[in-house]
C-alpha cells in the first residue's frame, strides 16, 4: 500500500478573492486552493497601451488539477483580464463542481 503525505500549506499572508488565494508572479495569476481539486491558471501573453500605462491584451488561460499531475481541465484564450479571468471564474466553479 502507498503510503500518503499530509498536504502542506505556505504560511503568509495573499490576496484573497472569494475566499480563495490569488497569487501573481511575473506574467502568472494563479488563483485556488491547492487542498481543491482544481486551480485557475492565468498567463499573460501580451500587453497593449492605455494612456500610460500598460495593460494585460492577451491572456492564455488554465484550469489544472493540483493532483501532481498538472492535467488540464479547460483551457482558452481571451483578450483582456477582466474577460480571461471572468471566464476562468466560470470555468473553475464548473470543474470543482463536477
Amino acid at each position: 500500500m502507498a503510503e500518503t503525505t499530509p498536504k502542506t500549506t505556505v504560511k503568509g499572508k495573499y490576496l484573497e478573492y472569494k475566499g480563495k488565494p490569488l497569487v501573481r508572479e511575473g506574467n502568472t495569476i494563479c488563483y485556488g486552493d491547492m487542498t481543491e481539486k482544481y486551480v485557475l491558471l492565468l498567463e499573460i501573453m501580451s500587453y497593449k497601451k492605455a494612456g500610460d500605462i500598460e495593460v494585460p491584451d492577451t491572456v492564455f488561460i488554465q484550469v489544472l488539477s493540483t493532483d501532481g499531475t498538472q492535467q488540464i481541465y479547460k483551457q482558452g484564450q481571451k483578450s483582456g483580464l477582466y474577460d480571461a479571468f471572468d471566464i476562468g471564474m466560470v470555468w473553475l466553479e464548473r470543474a470543482l463542481k463536477s
